[in-house]
């Protein structure tokens, strides 16, 4: 329910809001976007060019590789397991890419719905040395690896030169990596024709949209260069490089140190990145005075502000980023820096990539690392998981590749490994479930990382999830896959997962994993603070997925450049007066028309009938499946005795019960944001929501004296404080409301999706149950 979906990718739009901090978060308040007529053509959007769409018909088949068996009745059992290796991965690339198309609204993959099951197994890399098939490995494996010792050869960023020799090969022999190959030489192609990226300060707060279009561009064109040797592409680079060095007519940027934005460090990263990438990936390339341009270019605009970061002299506080800061920030700042540094290495004469290396990697040990808390929920939102995981999956791969080690950037966190099932679960068929400042990505952040962590932590989950999504086509993609993976991520995977990390606390819920109209709920508890102001004052707000539909969302970011916005997470904070940040704004329940508590400490409890998906893509879920969150949260509420809310799946996760449990000595009213047409019924106990042609009803069950549905515009109350700057609109939303004195009160809504071919009778009514009481067999009917 966020921005307006079809902004993440298929339209191309003015955003109102300033990029800021983190990167490309347009929000409309739009939850649901405007529904097309019926999805009938397959069409995968291609990452990076927002109107730019590629038609994949059905599936792209892969050609039968290898043998299926070992004909040799002699041959041994390392024999026999290579062509078991081999025939498992024919088998895979015989089906080709699983998902059929990019759901156009959402941008989440459709899968077909069959039951045949043939190469839709257990996750799995298989084991091959068959370099048709699999990567080699890598011959530099030095025994006592060092930050400033590097491989010999280039490329030694993420992608070394064995490589790029095994890469046509593999392209020419997986359907995915063909696939991606081509959209990145479509986009490339695109991005040719464009201008150089003009520079654009957006709002005082930063140049981080032309930074990231900038790596983008820089990625794609390296990348194509490497695989032809067509020097337009690399000629086309330098064009790029040099318009950010400010040395084309009419120059970019102020004409000093800071022409990078070093106050928003973020930019600087990102442009120190891009530089990297090009200098080292187009090393042999470059003629000596290009290769001392770019060097000194990195250098001036870039690595010397990042030392100035990291000393005691900053009076104009670019690293603040450095201190206590367990995020995206840190994550970004330190990978741009690092690879700045490892690009360079053995040709800076002025010491500066060295003391940087001695500087990024321990701090980022300290602060990037620890952004996952202990159940693998990002720190912040999980949108802010792209912009984190991505620089963090560079940095460690750029490590990893350039000198041999992470230096246990992968491993300091015990927990890190957790984040790519944190992203899974978060994602539902209406996208992710996106409180908090979240927004769509754009140019260079992607979801990528999940092929890095998928290879790195042995979760081969990972990459089956992530390969078939819309942003999966970039050049880190090409590197970071490996070939040999086998499976469907959704086989035995759990429908349920409870995130109960004390901070975070939320829970995600489903009916399945590969049907777009699936019934996704989840919800939230959690902590107020400690998310470096990018959460909302949202206790218990939830979402509800189900028909292809997001029925109940998000609002999403406001204008990152609003006053106050990022003042702090204080009671008194001017961020709280923003309709999106402030509870009013959320899925919960209001309390005398006041803000939550920004001291909550929540606690929470579930069940799961732990149901799992098969390794069909047709779940039938059984009757007795079910799950259920309970949150306490009193402590997020003042004039409040005692509070808590419930979420149930019932009849077969076909309907939800949330119920809410309160005692209260000032006003109460229970809210629900959504874009469906509205309609009451006369006695005010059933709200009809209607979108397209899916229709789900929501029913007030047992309604206390004077409890009615009825409806409210997605504004501030006229009582509330004036924030510092107007609202954004949130145009097409309704608030679905019930309104109540002071009291003590049970609400049961009931919502009910119209499934296709579900008769009346086959819904249930549950019983009246206490939370106190509630078990997976109750409610029921």
């Amino acid at each position: 329910m966020a921005a307006n979906y079809d902004a993440l990718g298929s339209q191309t739009r003015g955003s109102p809001y300033g990029s800021g901090d983190p990167y490309y978060n347009e929000s409309s308040g739009y939850i649901t976007p405007a529904r097309p007529p019926k999805k009938t053509i397959s069409k995968w959007v291609k990452f990076g060019i927002p109107v730019a769409v590629v038609v994949i018909v059905a599936a792209v088949l892969g050609g039968v590789l290898g043998s299926r068996s070992s004909k040799n009745a002699s041959a041994n059992s390392a024999a026999a397991a290579s062509a078991a290796a081999t025939s498992a991965i024919s088998a895979k690339n015989d089906i080709g890419r699983f998902a059929t198309a990019t759901d156009s609204q959402y941008l989440v993959p459709i899968y077909p719905m069959t039951t045949n099951t043939a190469a839709f197994t257990t996750p799995t890399f298989v084991s091959t040395t068959n370099t048709n098939l699999a990567w080699p490995q890598d011959p530099f494996q030095p025994s006592n690896p060092s930050p400033t010792q590097v491989r010999s050869d280039r490329p030694r960023l993420i992608a070394p030169a064995y490589m790029w020799d095994s890469l046509p090969t593999l392209i020419r022999n997986d359907p995915y990596l063909s696939g991606w190959n081509d959209t990145i030489f479509s986009n490339a192609t695109q991005y040719m024709a464009l201008p150089p990226v003009a520079y654009f300060l957006d709002g005082g707060n930063g140049i981080l949209d032309p930074a990231r279009e900038i790596k983008q561009r820089v990625k794609a064109f390296s990348y194509a260069y490497r695989l032809t040797n067509d020097t337009k592409w690399l000629d086309r680079t330098y064009v790029e490089l040099q318009n950010a060095a400010g040395n084309l007519t009419g120059g970019w940027g102020p004409d000093n140190s800071t022409k990078w934005n070093p106050t928003h460090f973020l930019d600087t990263a990102e442009l120190t990145a891009a530089y990297a990438i090009a200098y080292d990936w187009l090393y042999d390339a470059w003629t000596l005075p290009q290769r001392s341009s770019i060097m000194t270019t990195m250098i001036t605009y870039g690595l010397n502000l990042g030392v100035i970061a990291y000393s005691n002299n900053d009076p104009a506080a670019y690293g603040w980023w450095n201190t206590n800061t367990e995020g995206n920030w840190n994550c970004v700042c330190n990978n741009g820096l690092t690879m700045g540094a490892l690009s360079i290495l053995g040709d800076d004469t002025t010491g500066i990539a060295a003391q940087l290396l001695a500087l990024t990697i321990p701090n980022a040990l300290q602060n990037c690392a620890l952004a996952p808390s202990s159940d693998g929920t990002w720190s912040e939102t999980a949108n802010y998981w792209y912009f984190g995981t991505t620089a963090h999956a560079e940095m460690a791969s750029s490590l990893l590749t350039a000198t041999g080690s992470t230096y246990n950037l992968l491993s300091v966190n015990s927990h890190f490994q957790l984040t790519g099932q944190y992203h899974m679960y978060v994602s539902g068929p209406g996208s992710l479930f996106n409180y908090g400042d979240c927004g769509p990505n754009k140019y260079s952040t992607t979801a990528n990382s999940m092929m890095f962590y998928g290879q790195q932590y042995d979760m081969p989950q990972y990459q089956l999830f992530q390969r078939d999504q819309f942003d999966a086509a970039e050049p880190w993609s090409m590197f970071w896959y490996n070939p040999t993976v086998t499976g469907a991520f959704w086989d035995g995977l759990a429908l349920d997962h409870f995130f109960d990390n004390s901070t975070d606390q939320w829970a995600s819920m489903r009916s399945s994993w590969t049907d777009e109209n699936a019934l996704y709920v989840a919800v939230k508890a959690g902590t107020l603070q400690g998310h470096q102001t990018h959460n909302d004052l949202d206790c218990g707000d939830f979402v509800v997925d189900a028909l292809g539909v997001r029925w109940f969302g998000e609002l999403g970011s406001g204008d990152y450049n609003s006053i106050g916005y990022f003042s702090n997470d204080s009671q008194i904070s001017e961020r709280w007066m923003y309709y999106r940040k402030m509870t009013e704004g959320q899925n919960t329940i209001l309390v005398n028309q006041q803000n939550q508590n920004v001291a909550a400490a929540p606690t929470v409890r579930y069940d799961t009938s732990a149901t799992v998906q098969g390794s069909s893509t047709v779940m039938n879920v059984p009757g007795d499946s079910s799950a259920y969150f309970v949150a306490d949260l009193s402590s997020a509420y003042f004039d409040v005795t005692s509070f808590s809310r419930g979420v149930h799946l019932i009849n077969g996760r076909k309907q939800v019960l949330i119920q809410d449990e309160i005692n209260a000595s000032a006003s109460i009213m229970w809210r629900a944001h959504t874009n469906a047409t509205v309609a009451i019924s006369s006695d005010g106990f059933t709200a009809t929501l209607t979108i397209g042609s899916a229709t789900t009803t929501v029913q007030l069950l047992n309604p206390p004296s004077g409890a009615v549905f009825t409806t409210m515009e997605p504004v501030r109350f006229a009582t509330d404080p004036t924030p510092p700057q107007p609202d954004q609109p949130n145009d097409g939303v309704t608030v679905l409301v019930i309104s109540l004195p002071a009291g003590s009160y049970t609400l049961e809504v009931l919502i009910n999706p119209q499934w296709p071919g579900m008769s009346s009778s086959s819904y249930t009514t549950p019983a009246s149950v206490p939370l106190s009481q509630w078990s997976l067999t109750s409610p029921s009917s």
